[in-house]
């Protein structure tokens, strides 16, 4: 009783509190949607959809989450997607192995993250000079390998592709009167394993805290024995590996490639985490943050669509609107949260 008691007595950290502003606006968004809109939004299989749409999204965006935690950024993370869905259509499409694919994917992610690192956290040069080197690079390297749309073909792939995972009891009665049952892709699956992954990391392995201790002070976690160039260089490779596992991802939701695929997939993900309550400052972010922060993204962008604004420009001055907002509700809430510590 009394652990029950001092657990309800201690304050929610800044991580959990952002996180918690982020749900709840998320929920009370979409409560509102469908109050308002009805329609889709009433059915499970809305929410299925905006998964099923952002599922590659959502893992760049943990990626990037991690990062930022440590006060760094990576702007190529949506051009190394790009290059990695390109590379792996063109090779399926000569008759390549599944499984194989899917190593190359990772092998490209993970060479850009081992080299961004190093020249990041060991020869210390400037994160957006060497992401943006990367960015340019990676979408050099897609226009090389195909100028023109590409379509898999390779039909063991295609038939992985149209795997779903049917949840009959979630799904909705059509007009017609036919039961259309709920439809989830594997590769949702992938991403909420990816997000529950780095979550325990972050949590409860050494070097994920170090990530927080790095962003909050660099020179505090000099003095704690933290190994900072090693725990920025993870940082950077473990993005660029969730950048290899988002580029399959995305060949597996779209089944084509295109040299502009993912395009400004890195400022959504960029904005997916501060709205999901990551500081750009560094030192504060929570991957179920990001997550949710990615699913109040895509819910304005369809509350937009519903109330008739189809034009794309109303999609981004939304978007630029609400990040605008999470970032002044981020600064307000720890200021005053710090105040009052002050006070105490």
């Amino acid at each position: 009783m009394e652990d029950k008691k001092k657990f309800l007595r201690e304050p929610l950290t800044d991580n959990q509190l952002l996180m918690t502003i982020t749900i709840c606006i998320f929920v009370g968004m979409y409560l509102t949607a469908m109050l308002l809109f009805q329609g889709g939004f009433l059915h499970a299989q809305q929410v299925f959809d905006m998964l099923n749409d952002n599922a590659s999204l959502i893992i760049v965006s943990c990626g990037l989450t991690i990062v930022m935690i440590t006060g760094g950024i990576d702007i190529s993370v949506g051009a190394v997607t790009s290059l990695v869905v390109m590379s792996c259509v063109l090779y399926l499409n000569k008759g390549g192995n599944i499984f194989v694919s899917a190593l190359i994917a990772l092998g490209i992610g993970i060479a850009f993250g081992v080299v961004q690192g190093f020249l990041i956290s060991y020869l210390e040069i400037q994160p957006f000079i060497v992401t943006l080197a990367g960015m340019f690079f990676a979408r050099g390297m897609t226009t090389i390998l195909s100028v023109n749309p590409q379509k898999v073909e390779h039909e063991g792939f295609n038939k992985l592709r149209d795997t779903k995972i049917v949840i009959n009891w979630l799904g909705y009665t059509a007009k017609n009167g036919n039961t259309v049952p709920a439809r989830v892709e594997i590769g949702v699956i992938v991403a909420l394993l990816c997000v529950i992954v780095i979550f325990f990391l972050l949590r409860y392995f050494n070097f994920g805290r170090g990530f927080y201790a790095i962003g909050g002070n660099q020179t505090s976690a000099l003095m704690l024995g933290i190994n900072v160039k090693r725990n920025r260089f993870l940082a950077y490779a473990i993005c660029g590996l969730l950048s290899g596992i988002s580029g399959y991802v995305f060949m597996m939701h779209t089944g084509a490639g295109n040299a502009t695929n993912a395009a400004g997939m890195e400022m959504n993900a960029i904005a997916s985490s501060i709205i999901g309550g990551t500081l750009l400052t560094g030192g504060v972010g929570n991957v179920i943050g990001t997550l949710f922060g990615t699913l109040t993204l895509t819910t304005i962008k369809k509350i937009v669509v519903s109330s008739g604004l189809n034009d794309p420009w109303w999609q981004s001055i939304t978007t630029g609107g609400m990040l605008c907002f999470f970032i002044l509700l981020q600064s307000v809430v720890l200021s005053r949260r710090a105040k009052s510590k002050k006070a105490k």
